[in-house]
């Protein structure tokens, strides 16, 4: 049976007892604290309506900085450089695009509380965003949770051809130089394993994501801008 949280404590049960593809627990709240202690567990929430379900799937998507892959295609589009890579400019902006309807899709999982609970991320430093931009024009966008030297991946957008992977070429561009190692793409998708993510059995992504978080970068607002290519 799926476990239930205690909503006067921030206590997860180990994420290996989560079945593969079902979740690992429901329940409690989208505070900061409990959030940070999922990510750092291996779990997140993903739900549509209440109660919060926590998962920490078998087998996780994943992938290091080091193992970005670029296409023809792609690199073609990098070439352009007729748009700019952002960070953390416009987080509000790239996690309500995330959430709005798309084509064959009405809307995301990403509702009202998950939106305010991600925002207090941003402003603790723990959350970021990934934009581009075409001239004043926000065109895609990505954004994540950032703990020590992880960095997991919630969401993307796209409003031009190649933005939401033209914004994740600059993500990893800027994860790499930072030091960290560890990118978290949760659940399987064509859009990130053409870009190199890779999926593991859960038991290595939970040695992967400890030894990650544990280098020593801290939380912070990132640098506005960047410059990545093929």
């Amino acid at each position: 049976m799926i476990a239930w949280l205690d909503p006067d404590s921030l206590d997860f049960p180990e994420a290996d007892r989560a079945p593969g593809d079902a979740p690992l627990a429901a329940g409690g709240d989208l505070a900061a604290e409990r959030l940070l202690r999922a990510y750092a567990a291996g779990i997140f929430p993903w739900y549509n309506e209440p109660p919060i379900l926590w998962w920490s799937p078998d087998p996780r998507m994943a992938l290091s900085p080091l193992d970005l892959r670029v296409n023809r295609s792609l690199a073609k589009a990098l070439r352009r450089h007729d748009y700019a890579i952002r960070f953390d400019t416009a987080f509000s902006r790239v996690i309500r695009a995330c959430a709005a309807p798309r084509a064959r899709q009405p809307g995301t999982w990403i509702n009202a509380a998950m939106v305010a609970a991600y925002e207090d991320l941003f402003a603790r430093g723990h959350a970021h965003s990934a934009e581009v931009w075409y001239g004043e024009a926000l065109i895609g966008g990505l954004y994540g949770v950032a703990l020590g030297g992880a960095f997991f991946g919630e969401s993307m957008f796209s409003a031009a051809d190649y933005a939401s992977k033209i914004a994740f070429v600059g993500l990893v561009a800027r994860l790499k130089a930072a030091g960290f190692a560890l990118i978290d793409c949760q659940v399987p998708s064509d859009h990130m394993a053409s870009l190199g993510a890779t999926l593991m059995p859960r038991r290595v992504f939970l040695t992967r994501l400890r030894d990650a978080i544990g280098l020593p970068i801290e939380a912070g607002r990132w640098q506005s801008t960047a410059e990545v290519g093929p």
